[in-house]
């Protein structure tokens, strides 16, 4: 695996690179400028998920920052007109409902592939972030925002509930379920200093694009400067906690960590306090994506 192999799953809609090590950017780059920036067509979901399926099987990557690539924009959400495939369906309503629904699955597991990703994955938003982006957001392990961010939960104002994710995502984020409820009724846009006050994000950065990626690169470098197999059990222990009961939780992780306590990381790890080294951990086997 080498940065050359990151940087070839570029695509028309994403830009991947690797701008430090053990470090994957992605990045949101829809360019034409004839569309609302970095809007979502059925090509571009498709792209994403795409694209973090095969990160999620390369043993370099240790943890993903995923950005715009467009100074003033994270995400205009959905464009509308992706929405016109759904009057090619059948007239009749039951089959056309079984239509829809595979639509709505395969979007969603394209934006779900933020959450298999074994690798943990920071977002750095800024600009404008409405609708998609807070499915695409809440998906995120570590979310930061700019201060000149401005959300919305914006489906309702085009006569839907919001079904990729945010809705299933959010509350479970959130201690403050009275404002969740708010913000999703309402579509109203809502700053970062909101977007913090409900847990959607940890940090808010003063500045932009620049600023924000800039804090996230750091709080990437230093995860992946970490046991690779450490972090990614913590990953996938805390999404297990987050779907089920404690007792449930406590089982899979002794499960878990029978294998995972067997890992050289652990010696390398203690190798490196009694000596003030830094430890080298050796590179992950490769991953059949959707792990």
């Amino acid at each position: 695996m080498s940065t050359t192999t990151l940087d070839a799953l570029s695509g028309r809609f994403i830009k991947v690179s690797s701008p430090g090590t053990h470090i994957a950017l992605v990045e949101l780059s829809q360019r034409d400028v004839s569309q609302p920036r970095n809007a979502f067509v059925e090509e571009f979901w498709t792209e994403f998920g795409h694209v973090f399926d095969k990160i999620s099987g390369e043993p370099y990557v240790r943890v993903v920052v995923l950005a715009s690539a467009i100074p003033k924009h994270f995400s205009a959400g959905i464009d509308l007109g992706a929405l016109a495939k759904l009057n090619t369906y059948d007239s009749r309503p039951d089959r056309r409902a079984l239509q829809i629904r595979e639509f709505i699955t395969l979007f969603q597991d394209s934006i779900s592939a933020i959450e298999r990703c074994p690798y943990p994955v920071i977002v750095a938003a800024h600009g404008t972030a409405i609708g998609l982006s807070l499915d695409i957001i809440s998906a995120c392990d570590i979310r930061y925002a700019a201060s000149n961010v401005l959300f919305s939960i914006k489906e309702v104002d085009i006569g839907l509930a919001a079904d990729i994710g945010t809705l299933a995502r959010l509350p479970k984020i959130s201690g403050n379920q009275s404002l969740v409820h708010e913000l999703a009724y309402t579509a109203r846009n809502f700053s970062a200093a909101e977007a913090q006050q409900i847990g959607l994000v940890s940090r808010v950065v003063e500045g932009g694009r620049d600023e924000v990626l800039h804090v996230a690169m750091e709080t990437a470098t230093m995860i992946a400067s970490k046991s690779p197999i450490a972090v990614l059990g913590t990953k996938r222990l805390l999404l297990h906690s987050r779907d089920h009961s404690v007792k449930e939780n406590l089982e899979y992780t002794a499960l878990w960590n029978s294998a995972m306590l067997q890992t050289e990381d652990i010696k390398e790890a203690m190798k490196a306090g009694k000596t003030k080294q830094k430890p080298s951990f050796s590179q992950l086997a490769k991953l059949p994506s959707k792990l």
